[in-house]
């Protein structure tokens, strides 16, 4: 029983020391999250006084709910006393925020992998953790400030639910990932229920019995606690189900074919386990109830155009399950002949094909965050220098820059969308975040003349193969960022720049 114990806690301590990996070399955020981050900031910096917050400057196409960044920022509080006292700059909890994000969605993996170990063993549930550390995605998003991590925990706890028999928290669970998280979930959770009600392990008057008021309950919780903080009445996700299903306005941020999650999204959040699930269906039955959902989910989320790997973030757990039973069945079955040896051998080597997969995935990701790397140059470069003025434009704010990246209460930064910067209202700014054109040198744009280049933050341009050097597979990186500082001051640069052009009239 102690070696099981000690067993347990290494696992589950490989899985934290996987996500805490993945968070400090991706410790900045995309515009995707930026809702959440900014909230989480704002509720801890500025408290009640709702007049200070981002989300009233930049809205963000439609709203999204408090109620995921509350509860962060109400267990990253007492760490804020901490910081204070130590005199670290607030970056460090950005951090903290992101930890204890990621530590809610690994105990909701853990009560998840528990109802696996009950239904399946100890040993699928073993090569269910194994699988998941060696995978990238899954880990990358535990932590990161997306409606969707919100809801994977959500859902987690409801596969739990689900796997276990405890119907009634399973509806009550998944009342509170669609209304209040992704509407989406209602699809996927939805297709578990009617699979209960098909094997009469649930009644669909239980449905609404449960449902229903807890479907009610939960959207007068976010209509209430969300009105308070966006000023009007409103029901977030309702209006992201009007905006994106409706609507259909989110293909405006692109489209992808219709098989797209099949043969690139699962591929690349699967890895090499992907190739063990098919044999799964035929091995046990259980796996087939558990898998059914989520296939049915991703067929019928393919049909909306704009397609993202995290819109089906949720299935990775359950298709790894089909993996993790095909693995546990090689390894039950390792000493009957020499084929099954090496297909056992097989089992673990892909493990760590995905690991190396995994290591050049994150290699990438960490440089696609110019934008939090050109920000914190900044500090570096100028230190404790007072009274600056700093214009970040739209893909620095998208690629990294946060309200916790503004270390220097001294300094103002703005990262209005409205500022041209062939406009003399930019220069203003004693320093400048722009975004690298490959056509830079052949324009005419002001401010570069009028600013220096003091720094160039370079991102991700490709991958490639080289042999000539170790290791072969190398990522190749492009001018991402330039950042600009202010050669003379304001008045005389202004002088300057229209006596330049009434000459030029």
């Amino acid at each position: 029983m102690k070696g099981r114990s000690i067993y347990k806690w290494i696992l589950e301590f490989i899985l934290y020391s996987c996500m805490g990996w993945h968070l400090i070399f991706c410790p900045f955020t995309k515009v995707e999250e930026s809702f959440n981050l900014q909230a989480i900031h704002d509720l801890l910096y500025h408290g009640s006084n709702i007049s200070q917050f981002d989300h009233l400057e930049f809205p963000g196409v439609v709203p999204r709910t408090f109620l995921g960044p509350l509860v962060i920022a109400g267990l990253s509080y007492p760490f804020l006393y901490i910081t204070m006292f130590l005199g670290l700059n607030k970056f460090i909890m950005q951090y903290v925020a992101r930890i204890i994000l990621g530590s809610l969605v690994l105990i909701a993996f853990q009560k998840f992998k528990d109802a696996v170990e009950k239904q399946f063993g100890t040993t699928v549930a073993v090569w269910l953790q194994l699988i998941t550390a060696s995978q990238f995605h899954f880990i990358y998003y535990m932590s990161r400030p997306l409606p969707n991590t919100f809801a994977l925990i959500l859902a987690l706890f409801a596969f739990h639910y689900w796997m276990t028999r405890k119907q009634k928290m399973f509806i009550l669970t998944t009342a509170a990932a669609v209304i209040i998280f992704r509407a989406e979930l209602s699809i996927l959770l939805g297709l578990i229920a009617i699979e209960e009600i098909t094997l009469g392990h649930l009644h669909i008057l239980q449905v609404f019995c449960w449902g229903i008021p807890a479907g009610l309950w939960m959207l007068g919780l976010t209509v209430a606690v969300d009105s308070f903080y966006w000023m009007r009445p409103v029901w977030p996700e309702g209006e992201v189900l009007w905006f994106n299903i409706f609507l259909n306005k989110s293909s405006e941020w692109g489209t992808s074919p219709w098989a797209w999650y099949f043969y690139s999204a699962l591929p690349r959040a699967l890895l090499l386990s992907i190739i063990f699930i098919p044999y799964a269906f035929k091995l046990d039955f259980r796996i087939r109830v558990l898998i059914y959902p989520a296939l049915g989910f991703i067929t019928m989320y393919s049909f909306l155009p704009h397609k993202e790997l995290r819109f089906i973030i949720y299935t990775i757990p359950l298709l790894n399950v089909a993996a993790a039973r095909t693995c546990a069945h090689l390894w039950n079955n390792r000493l009957k002949s020499m084929s099954h040896s090496l297909l056992v051998q097989f089992a673990g080597l892909h493990l760590m094909i995905n690991m190396c997969a995994t290591i050049l995935l994150l290699n990438i990701s960490s440089h696609n965050y110019p934008g939090g790397v050109a920000i914190t140059k900044l500090h570096e470069i100028e230190g404790e220098a007072r009274d600056l003025n700093i214009y970040i434009d739209n893909y620095s704010a998208q690629t990294g820059v946060s309200r916790f990246t503004e270390l220097n209460s001294n300094w103002k930064y703005n990262k209005s969308e409205d500022l041209s910067l062939q406009s003399l209202e930019i220069m203003q700014f004693t320093h400048l975040l722009v975004e690298w054109t490959d056509d830079i040198g052949k324009a005419e744009s002001l401010y570069l003349h009028t600013h220096s280049v003091k720094n160039i933050t370079h991102g991700y341009s490709h991958w490639g193969i080289d042999f000539s050097v170790f290791p072969p597979i190398q990522v190749f990186l492009k001018p991402k960022i330039l950042l600009l500082k202010r050669n003379i001051s304001y008045p005389s640069l202004i002088l300057n720049t229209t006596s330049i052009k009434s000459h030029k009239i």
